[in-house]
């Protein structure tokens, strides 16, 4: 069985998740981008696999954005995401920066890329530095 393993930033919270992802977006919606001040999300989905907070749990919080599908789980302390279980129950859906472990899987795809950033385009040809420049 696939284990990895994750954390917050401020590593109070830890989890284990067991059981392999079935997929793995990058989401360009706008909620996903407020939610992460980013670009997009990067989620993977599992509907077998199990999480199991390690240290922490009491850190963990919820928002779910009224009349909506979107929810969030996030490290009280830092406010990094963290894993959280969606469609009452059946879906398991961790933040892939969230993982400690390696991510044995590449995005399937964008999605809501009607959505996308005006500037989140041809970011293959932007200067690339190993630190900050």
């Amino acid at each position: 069985m696939q284990k990895v393993f994750g954390s917050c930033l401020c590593n109070e919270v830890t989890f284990e998740v067991n059981g392999p992802f079935e997929s793995f977006y990058l989401c360009h919606c706008r909620r996903c981008q407020k939610d992460t001040g980013s670009a997009h999300a990067a989620n993977l989905f599992s509907q077998s696999a199990t999480v199991t907070w390690s240290k922490g749990e009491s850190h963990v919080r919820h928002f779910i954005l009224p009349n909506t599908l979107h929810k969030k789980a996030f490290c009280k302390i830092c406010g990094s995401a963290l894993p959280n279980i969606q469609m009452d129950g059946r879906l398991l859906v961790v933040p892939a920066g969230s993982l400690d472990s390696p991510v044995s899987i590449k995005p399937d795809a964008h999605i809501f890329s009607g959505s996308r950033g005006n500037w989140d385009h041809s970011l293959e040809q932007v200067k690339v530095f190993k630190e900050l420049p």
